[in-house]
């Protein structure tokens, strides 16, 4: 599948990253700076524990915080890096090999698996949100699908006949896909801790 470089998701694909690397890189570095103020104080409360359910404090000191030895938020400092260069790169002109692109279409479906690993355990585990980590997953799942539109759209990721028509309307809805994501998403949360939403409205 080819396509015009008029593409809207080929116009829209540098800023996501650029703005998307940003505010992912915020959450990360935040997140980590939060991190090693409750490592040296165990009574230091986060910025982003609000209440019961709101609570970075909660999340920080379970085990899905340091799924590979070290804090969640380090992989997110390095990643969102390297996705914020990507899109000033795309923004100033810079032109990618194929297996260039092929590389971050993988980097990217592997944060977007973590993160809905994170969603899991966050509400089926933990039991509470950490909202600077919300942020984190709104930015990743927006990041791949879009990198991953691109990459369809220009042939880089190459389909069987039957699917192009798939990845075409998929195109051509691409907000509404992400805004769908987005709902079940917020959906689960609401659902999973209804309890505590409903007592907060009385």
């Amino acid at each position: 599948m080819t396509t015009t470089s008029d593409s809207i998701v080929s116009r829209s694909l540098p800023y996501v990253l650029t703005i998307g690397g940003t505010l992912g890189f915020a959450a990360a570095f935040v997140l980590t700076i939060e991190r090693l103020k409750l490592a040296t104080n165990a009574d230091y409360v986060p910025t982003c524990s609000i209440n019961p359910i709101l609570s970075c404090g909660s999340v920080m000191r379970t085990e899905q915080a340091s799924v590979f030895g070290f804090p969640n938020p380090l992989i997110g400092i390095a990643a969102f890096a390297v996705v914020l260069a990507i899109g000033m790169a795309l923004l100033a002109g810079a032109r990618f090999r194929r297996w260039f692109w092929i590389g971050l279409q993988v980097g990217t479906v592997a944060g977007v698996v973590f993160v809905h690993w994170l969603i899991f355990q966050t509400l089926y585990r933990i039991g509470a949100l950490c909202p600077y980590c919300m942020l984190v997953w709104v930015v990743t799942v927006v990041v791949f699908w879009y990198v991953t539109l691109a990459n369809l759209e220009s042939g880089r990721l190459r389909l069987p006949s039957p699917l192009r028509r798939v990845a075409g309307a998929a195109t051509r809805y691409h907000s509404v896909v992400v805004m769908v994501w987005g709902l079940v998403i917020v959906g689960l949360i609401v659902q999973r801790f209804w309890w505590f939403w409903s007592t907060a409205l009385i």
